[in-house]
């Protein structure tokens, strides 16, 4: 029993790690929630508290327990009793996965990381898929991509940089919590029209929890404001709008997001019409620029309303803090020079670098940064920028939370799950067209809330193309009604990869990001509808005569 109630304690660990995400990597002064004792981190005395309690024993909350009996139900009762016409076997096993995962990961019934090992176990014993090709999506060249990335935000972390570079942008931004938040978003948006959604929020989350960690020290002898990871109204606002302004940001140009480019391929290749970069600027920056601020005030004053209007001690605080680290060091100063020219190589891969190295890509120049932060010497301490014991706390756990994902994905696309949904499309002929159009987007919604929208958007396409025939009207139009459903997805961390790393930070817990990006689905469906009704047919419609 003893070594049950140990090992279940250490799967809660993961779990936390998992939580912890970028907070765990950067850490700003809590790394202690994810090292050992006497690591030399600085975190709080509760935090370090926290590290000594002994491990969690194997109890549960009553959302847990529901959740724990509601998740293999729901797979019983969808593999025994639903069938509907035209789904495969395999697309109904992978169907029940799905529900139970997603189930277990809302409830957290159990560790998050352990539940995303299920489709592990469940996808090859349903004969969906072969298990090396399952565990193959936990070694996606995506999972070193954050792992590369990661390893900068860990070197930022051990050298403080990560401090230095907040208290600069809240200086530079002002003092009132929701202006900061406001910044953060449009800086994250602007990056993410021309790198993608993933790279700009693995540059801009270290940032924005060095932010949130030095704004909640500044309210910690506030009673009436409770600055815990999770709890903090400020920090989850600001991790969720660096995630959403990322996905948004990257619909504003067609290079800003896969599913842009996939449609624009896709009418080139079924049409021959090019929808050129300018064009696509037309239409996505305005949007960029409507929805940014919208979804801001949504943040701040209905999901998460600010109570404190400014930071205790204002710019004083501030620049007596930033004073106080002194003159930028040696290692501070190799750390920013390698995290600035891993930027610049993601902002400049696909026009420029590709031309003299094309087989590169951000997992490649992620990987090279991580390594050569192995390799260069400090001045300052014994040894070189980063060493084995930093990099040990990278959160595994994470890592197997997107890996999940992908392989929950790989088994929709496997088991023909993904087909079947694009063809329930063409059922809409007989309804008006609003409505068709209305149905159609939330099916790609709730799709692309747990599989890829890159695969989304790839398979219903040409899906739609052919639907919108059926319904008279121009398939460009509705292409790109597919392309917003696929692009705005804010519910799970696993609809997209922004949202995957900022539910790892710690501030946000996943109730909230689901109760959040169910209003922001629905509002994005609205407001879909008018876009589509009224702004689409200006810059689109006519392209095809």
């Amino acid at each position: 029993m003893s070594f049950a109630e140990n090992l279940w304690g250490q799967l809660w660990v993961w779990n936390d790690q998992a939580k912890a995400l970028l907070k765990a990597i950067v850490t700003l002064n809590v790394m202690a929630i994810v090292t050992t004792a006497g690591s030399g981190s600085s975190g709080s005395e509760e935090e370090k508290g926290r590290l000594k309690s002994p491990p969690r024993a194997p109890t549960y909350t009553v959302p847990q327990k529901i959740g724990l009996v509601l998740g293999p139900s729901f797979f019983l009762l969808i593999k025994l009793f639903v069938q509907p016409a035209g789904m495969s076997d395999e697309a109904v096993s992978v169907l029940a996965s799905l529900v139970w995962v997603a189930t277990w990961w809302v409830t957290e019934a159990m560790p998050i990381p352990v539940t995303s090992l299920l489709p592990i176990m469940l996808l090859p014993l349903l004969g969906v898929m072969e298990t090396g090709a399952v565990t193959a999506n936990y070694g996606d060249t995506l999972i070193f991509l954050f792992a590369g990335s990661f390893m900068i935000a860990l070197s930022m972390e051990k050298w403080n940089l990560h401090k230095r570079i907040a208290l600069s942008i809240i200086h530079a931004v002002g003092t009132n919590p929701s202006t900061i938040i406001l910044g953060f978003m449009i800086a994250t948006a602007s990056l993410s029209m021309f790198i993608s959604n993933t790279a700009t929020t693995l540059m801009m989350v270290p940032i924005s929890l060095a932010v949130a960690k030095h704004v909640a020290d500044s309210l910690k002898n506030d009673p009436s404001v409770d600055t815990t990871p999770g709890k903090f109204a400020f920090g989850t606002a600001l991790m969720l709008g660096t995630a959403y302004s990322a996905t948004i940001g990257g619909f504003g140009s067609i290079v800003g997001a896969p599913a842009n480019i996939i449609l624009a391929g896709t009418v080139k290749t079924m049409y021959d019409v090019d929808i050129s970069f300018a064009r696509w600027l037309m239409f996505g920056v305005p949007l960029v620029a409507i929805l940014i601020p919208l979804v801001w005030l949504y943040l701040v004053k209905i999901a998460f309303p600010m109570k404190v209007k400014d930071i205790p001690g204002g710019r004083d605080i501030v620049k007596k803090d930033l004073d106080s680290l002194g003159k930028m060091r040696y290692e501070e100063k190799v750390v920013l020079a390698v995290f600035a020219l891993t930027g610049a190589a993601w902002i400049t891969r696909g026009f420029i670098l590709n031309k003299f190295i094309p087989g590169l890509d951000d997992t490649l120049i992620a990987v090279f940064a991580g390594i050569l932060l192995f390799l260069l010497p400090a001045k300052n301490r014994e040894g070189n920028i980063m060493d084995w014991e930093t990099a040990k706390k990278l959160p595994w756990g994470i890592l197997w939370l997107f890996g999940g994902g992908l392989a929950l994905a790989a088994g929709i696309m496997e088991s023909g799950l993904d087909k079947w949904i694009g063809e329930q499309l063409t059922a809409f002929s007989g309804l008006p067209l609003i409505a068709s159009i209305a149905l159609m987007v939330t099916v790609i919604l709730i799709l692309t809330e747990f599989t890829s929208n890159t695969a989304t958007a790839t398979m219903v396409y040409p899906i739609v193309a052919v639907a919108a025939v059926s319904l008279g009207t121009d398939p460009i139009i509705l292409m790109v009604a597919a392309n917003m459903g696929a692009t705005f997805a804010y519910m799970f961390p696993v609809a997209a990869p922004p949202n995957a790393i900022v539910f790892g930070t710690g501030y946000v817990k996943m109730s909230k990001m689901a109760a959040a990006g169910f209003w922001l689905n629905l509002f994005s469906l609205v407001f879909t509808l008018i876009v589509v009704t009224y702004f689409v047919p200006l810059v689109f419609g006519g392209l095809m005569k």
